[in-house]
């Protein structure tokens, strides 16, 4: 994706970008798979939706020289892993009372 970007090539870039997105939506699934009642498939598609708009903010900040907006993006970016963690591991902490 950032060598399409980088390159100018559109239609890699935008190859890249689906295959992108596309990934993110099965891991969305397998985790929503393995712990449904915690990890609803709309909430784990829409968490890793926002994740790669906001990686992508940052990538685009940084690919054009832009670093105040890049380091924006990266606190962004930051902020947002610590909720995604914390609602995974809120999900297996519920799955799995007794262990924890």
């Amino acid at each position: 994706m950032l060598e399409a970007s980088k390159a100018g090539d559109k239609k890699k870039l935008t190859q890249a970008l689906n295959a992108w997105y596309a990934n993110a939506r099965q891991i969305a699934d397998f985790l929503s798979d393995a712990n449904p009642r915690n990890w609803p498939r709309g909430m784990m598609r829409s968490m890793m939706r926002q994740h790669l708009a906001l990686t992508t903010k940052e990538a685009v900040a940084r690919l054009s020289g832009n670093w105040r907006a890049d380091v924006v993006a990266y606190d962004q970016v930051h902020a947002e892993i610590l909720h995604m963690s914390e609602m995974l591991s809120t999900g297996i902490i519920s799955q799995f009372p007794n262990r924890f």
